[in-house]
């Protein structure tokens, strides 16, 4: 199987720059996996096509502000991005430039965030001078694929550090400025963890979520930390020779039993996202039960895969030739999934990350 067989035209200005002013007014395109049908909705239309007993099973990590930027002792500036956390205070990060960091270098970090704003606009640091540094760094190591093992040293609280002085780590074809954070995190977030936004999730409201409950629809939670490699592009010609990159994840108990429940009793399970989706099909056994687990994914899913616990998918629309829109093409085949991706092109529905939603049903 060809990765050019997953590759679609799509012009630049269809990629949304910003998110839409309310949530659960972006477009929703509704897939007919069984009668081959595709539907043009708003996306709180979507509680029309969920049922009672059915469960919603969405990711509630929360993105971190993971791009920092500081200054070597020596001078220089030097921008990080945080991608999971090893063990303790010691991190995996990308560096830049790298050829400036080599093991043993110590990069001092001492901006508010109105600084870091500011050297984001810039495109350069902030001068750190006569500000006494509120997080230190020294580069532990180099890791596979260039990044680097780092050690962290601070007073206080890591994340609220973060908070003060790091920015949103927004995929790379995101060129605006976001002017709200919280636009990039969902509302139901809650484990700090995430390099990257779930992104299907950011279309749901508190008050669509109080709805669709009261239809009769569970909803459980999984925790999956996205990292920064579902952005990364396949560079191998054959889908099979692709590696994926590993994501840490749980599930809680309480969680387990309204999935199982729900599969035993012949109603639906809908992911909320590829990452909800990767979590349920890791742990689900052959008859789509799940259990209490915490652990690791590389699972890749492309055309050809049997589902064992999915039932349906809400989901955004996924770059050309990406693993993303190879897993999208398993649920619900190739062809259909690039009919209606040249009809959204068509329809000029907004893609990505901030863009319109999909249901495949």
């Amino acid at each position: 199987m060809q990765v050019s067989d997953f590759n679609y035209d799509l012009p630049q200005e269809l990629i949304a720059q910003v998110p839409i002013k309310q949530r659960d007014e972006s477009r929703l395109m509704v897939l007919d996996r069984q009668n081959q049908t595709i539907e043009h909705k708003v996306f709180k239309d979507i509680i029309d096509y969920l049922e009672p007993g059915d469960c919603l099973v969405r990711n509630n990590t929360r993105v971190i502000p993971a791009r920092i930027y500081g200054k070597k002792e020596t001078g220089a500036n030097v921008e990080f991005l945080l991608l999971s956390n090893i063990e303790g205070d010691i991190w995996e990060c990308i560096v830049r430039p790298g050829n400036k960091l080599h093991i043993g270098a110590k990069v001092l970090f001492g901006q508010d965030k109105e600084q870091t704003d500011k050297t984001t606009k810039q495109n350069s640091a902030q001068s750190t001078q006569n500000v006494e540094p509120i997080l230190k760094a020294e580069i532990l190591d180099t890791m596979p694929g260039g990044t680097r093992k780092v050690k962290f040293y601070y007073n206080g609280i890591f994340n609220e550090i973060l908070d003060k002085i790091g920015l949103m780590p927004l995929p790379p074809y995101i060129h605006e400025e976001l002017k709200d954070r919280d636009r990039y995190q969902t509302v139901y977030a809650k484990y700090d963890g995430s390099a990257a936004a779930p992104t299907a999730g950011l279309h749901f409201t508190p008050e669509l979520l109080e709805k669709i409950e009261a239809r009769g629809v569970k909803i459980a939670n999984v925790t999956l930390h996205v990292g920064i490699g579902t952005f990364r592009p396949v560079k191998e010609e054959k889908v099979e020779d692709h590696e994926m990159h590993s994501e840490h994840f749980y599930i809680k108990k309480e969680d387990v039993e309204k999935i199982n429940s729900t599969k035993k009793a012949g109603k639906r399970v809908i992911a909320v996202g590829t990452t909800s989706c990767r979590v349920l099909e890791t742990i689900a056994d052959e008859n789509g039960l799940v259990k209490e687990t915490e652990g690791d994914t590389q699972i890749f899913i492309y055309p050809g895969y049997k589902f064992k616990c999915l039932d349906g998918l809400i989901t955004n629309f996924h770059l050309p030739q990406s693993t993303l829109l190879m897993l999208v093409s398993a649920l619900a085949g190739k062809d259909f999934i690039l009919k209606a991706y040249n009809e959204a092109v068509k329809e000029k529905y907004r893609f990505f990350s901030f863009g319109d939603a999909m249901f495949i049903k």
